[in-house]
């Protein structure tokens, strides 16, 4: 039997628990949906650094990756799987909207879902946000959640 996916972008914030709680509203009404719960660490590869210095990059990278499961990622899909929902977790580095388009297209998705203003509120105003980049170039369609 086919199944429908939704991508939800968590980051910590009150608007990534509106977009969890309305994605687990859709998959509630659509048969056969998951949820992959998607957090995204910001990181560049762009720096220029010695070899000892990548070492210690790479050290902090894992811890990252190990600190956002434990503290965002794992307890929601805990909680999402108690209510019924079968739910995956996501952890990755880089940009956000690029990650969320690559998760989308991975787990072909149906949409994706993200709160407005995220974890990084006034930054993103000022330059520009994952939102915006996302809806201009996602191949899905993407739900944004005040």
């Amino acid at each position: 039997m086919a199944h429908t996916t939704i991508v939800v972008g968590l980051d910590g914030s009150e608007a990534g628990a509106r977009a969890l709680s309305f994605a687990k509203t859709q998959a509630g009404r659509i048969e056969n949906c998951k949820i992959a719960l998607c957090y995204v660490i910001e990181w560049s590869p762009f720096t220029f650094q010695t070899p000892e210095e990548n070492d210690q990059r790479h050290k902090r990278r894992e811890e990252e990756l190990a600190l956002a499961h434990e503290r965002i990622v794992d307890p929601a899909v805990k909680a999402a799987k108690a209510e019924g929902f079968d739910v995956t977790g996501i952890v990755q580095h880089g940009d956000v909207a690029d990650i969320l388009e690559r998760v989308a297209v991975e787990h072909d998705a149906a949409q994706i879902v993200i709160g407005r203003i995220g974890a990084r509120g006034l930054r993103e105003r000022l330059f520009g946000g994952v939102s915006g980049r996302l809806v201009a170039t996602a191949t899905v369609p993407v739900t944004i959640i005040p």
